[in-house]
């Protein structure tokens, strides 16, 4: 089983085409629902008691909802607009509500996870869950410019107790104070961790390991609606297709990075989650060795 902690929200989201109110998303959603489709994977997060049932539904269908709580209260709520070519996003408005003071509790039987993906939370909040867990096979943790600013020291002793880290070219620069992104992998590796994966949005991402550099392109897209979640979906699928190998070699870990790009591209067809939820495996495989295709000499 692969487990995902992170956020659980109500998005609405701006572009210059249209506009979505409090529609289903959050970084776990997101993730755990693009690694749903691979493994297993419960979600661990909270909502509050205006989540719509609607969603509830959605999640409850394809995810194990053991370690959702919900408190009295409002869900988190994230209000963003993009720009005409989507690649830029101003934050309007971010009201934690529920997830303040969010201390993840687990139910009695709580199964360990053989994997754990943890996104982009506070990362002393990260590391105590992580506590809570035995010796999980593969872990990988997530973080974000608002906590690289505040809490540098923590996202760096985080990043420290994982098997691997994904982090965008953006954070990855500013954590390191370099703008090669080669030399930012190679200190992210000096911290502890075994395995690096920078997202360079549309133009893909790269892995790095002590004795491995893999980059990879972005699937080409002619049409894109909303580029929210497309890193946490690339998190997602990678994690989700070394869990269903349960491998971590070499080879296996370059299928994942395609096939966390693969995941990345379907998530931006559509606003939210829309198009994940509507995915088949067999969409999924047809567009990984189309982009195998593509990259081939």
């Amino acid at each position: 089983m692969l487990s995902v902690f992170g956020s659980v929200a109500l998005d609405t989201t701006r572009t210059p085409f249209n506009t979505e109110e409090r529609i289903l998303g959050g970084a776990a959603t997101y993730a755990s629902l693009s690694a749903s489709y691979f493994v297993e994977t419960s979600l661990i997060g909270i909502v509050g008691t205006d989540f719509p049932l609607e969603y509830r539904s959605i999640l409850e269908a394809k995810l194990d909802l053991q370690g959702l709580s919900t408190k009295q209260g409002n869900t988190f709520h994230y209000d963003s607009s993009f720009d005409y070519a989507l690649s830029h996003r101003t934050t309007n408005k971010t009201e934690l509500n529920v997830a303040a003071d969010f201390e993840p509790v687990l139910p009695p039987g709580y199964p360990t996870p053989k994997y754990l993906y943890l996104a982009n939370n506070d990362p002393i909040q990260n590391v105590q869950l992580f506590s809570k867990f035995l010796s999980p096979m593969i872990t990988m943790c997530d973080t974000m410019e608002y906590w690289i600013r505040d809490r540098r020291d923590q996202v760096i002793r985080m990043m420290s107790k994982f098997d691997g880290v994904v982090i965008n070219d953006e954070e990855a620069r500013l954590l390191c104070g370099s703008a090669n992104l080669i030399k930012c992998a190679r200190t992210i590796l000096s911290f502890g961790t075994k395995f690096v994966i920078i997202k360079k949005g549309e133009h893909g991402s790269i892995l790095v390991q002590d004795d491995v550099m893999f980059p990879t392109p972005g699937y080409p897209l002619e049409e894109v609606v909303d580029p929210t979640g497309a890193g946490d979906s690339f998190a997602g699928g990678f994690l989700g297709h070394i869990a269903a190998k349960n491998s971590i070699d070499s080879y296996t870990m370059r299928q994942a990075v395609i096939y966390g790009n693969v995941m990345g591209s379907f998530a931006v067809e559509d606003f939210g989650v829309r198009r994940l939820i509507k995915l088949t495996r067999e969409e999924i495989d047809l567009r990984y060795k189309k982009y195998l295709d593509l990259v081939r000499l």
